[in-house]
């Protein structure tokens, strides 16, 4: 049982040596890196740049030093060897800091994984190893701003083959990390005449491509340092060789990189999540009104008691949906439910504990500002909350319209059954 792995004294010493480490080196440096943006750790623009870029690459260093460099990865391309279970209850405490991702040598996990199975040696030999050891940074280029991201099926951009070569023409937009990246994935078409999810394939293409053009940092909610690019691909030109797994496959691709991915994500989320809570906890007992401390008011109790649950409803249902996958199940319904709630509990704990903080939470002298708006993010990307209860209500549908029921226990649907009126 997965309680049973968390429990373990190897589970319990690594989560123990990821947390001294982000009380180490993390926290204490999350204004100084903040300050720097995320397009320092590839270019040093300014003073502030090159101080954020150099703190970062000493940051790493010393994960490496500890043997907590890219624990989740197989060593043999450069990781720690973490198995699935194990990396799963580690990246719990990994996500408290955003910052700590870079740092422990985890942001490069998914792309990782696609080079990792789909990729032919050249092109691991090329990035896969660079990309584990923290050397150069990768982007996933996908969604596109004329087209509904959550319908990935309507992308326009084309790749053409000329002889022995692949010419893309596209506009893309929130290509995270792509002005600090030296490879993007690219999901493009490559075949339109083929049924609709047969039509797509991933190219890798080096960012120093004639023609791959940066058009901007989008400004989201205020910031530019998440580094969310738009980008156009002019006439770019990358041998066949760039193309990355089968021809047409690119949504089955797609899926094992975002598939044990959400459960990555929806545990860095509980991380976030933790976090605030123990932030709003400590405001609470410390800060005093109305002749007493916040920690006896109703409303503040109230709030406490509610995050408590959630965020333990949350663990447990992405526990359980962890577990599925790595018996080899799909999960399906257990990981749209987990994205969609663990976005909501994210968002309410954290709003909760600026809400305990008053005019101090939405400043800047707190993480509560940054982590509220990157919560408000989570209900968007991997696919919009909307979409994810969309999954669930129609796939518990169908199996009652057929004479079954979903049985949550097993993650299948259950024998037939009649329904006794």
């Amino acid at each position: 049982m997965s309680s049973d792995l968390e429990s373990s004294p190897e589970i319990q010493d690594i989560r123990r040596r990821v947390e001294d480490f982000l009380t180490e080196f993390i926290y204490p440096n999350e204004k100084a890196l903040s300050r720097g943006g995320d397009e320092a750790w590839s270019v040093e623009q300014s003073l502030e740049q090159a101080e954020a870029w150099n703190l970062m690459q000493s940051i790493q260093q010393k994960a490496k030093e500890r043997g907590l460099w890219a624990l989740g990865l197989p060593k043999e391309i450069g990781g720690g060897g973490l198995g699935f279970m194990p990396y799963v209850f580690v990246n719990e405490i990994v996500g408290r800091s955003e910052y700590a991702i870079v740092g422990l040598g985890t942001h490069s996990a998914q792309d990782a994984t696609m080079l990792n199975l789909y990729g032919s040696p050249e092109q691991k030999k090329r990035w896969l190893l660079p990309l584990v050891n923290g050397d150069v940074y990768p982007c996933y280029s996908m969604t596109e701003p004329e087209v509904s991201g959550a319908d990935p099926t309507g992308l326009r951009t084309r790749a053409v083959q000329d002889g022995d070569e692949w010419v893309i023409n596209g506009h893309k937009w929130f290509t995270s990390g792509a002005n600090r990246a030296s490879f993007a994935t690219v999901m493009t078409v490559t075949d339109p005449d083929a049924p609709p999810y047969e039509r797509f394939s991933m190219i890798v293409v080096p960012t120093d491509t004639p023609g791959f053009e940066i058009v901007r940092v989008v400004p989201v909610m205020g910031e530019i340092s998440g580094g969310h690019c738009e980008v156009r691909y002019n006439d770019v030109r990358v041998p066949l060789t760039n193309l990355l797994g089968p021809r047409g496959q690119a949504f089955k691709i797609a899926q094992k990189r975002l598939g044990p991915g959400r459960i990555y994500h929806c545990m860095r989320w509980l991380g976030q999540a933790q976090r605030a809570f123990e932030l709003m906890c400590e405001r609470a007992i410390s800060r005093h009104a109305f002749g007493g401390p916040l920690a006896d008011k109703q409303t503040i109790q109230n709030w406490i008691a509610d995050s408590a649950a959630e965020i333990q409803a949350a663990r447990l249902l992405t526990l359980d949906a962890a577990r599925k996958i790595d018996r080899g199940d799909e999960a399906r319904v257990e990981i749209s439910l987990i994205k969609f709630w663990g976005a909501k509990v994210l968002h309410d704990v954290i709003d909760r504990a600026i809400q305990v903080h008053g005019a101090l939470g939405v400043s800047g002298d707190t993480p509560l500002e940054r982590m509220y708006r990157h919560a408000r993010f989570a209900r968007i990307y991997d696919g919009p909350d909307e979409v994810h209860r969309m999954v669930v209500s129609r796939r518990i549908l169908r199996e009652f319209k057929e004479g079954r029921k979903f049985d949550f226990a097993r993650g299948v649907a259950s024998r037939k059954f009649k329904q006794e009126l």
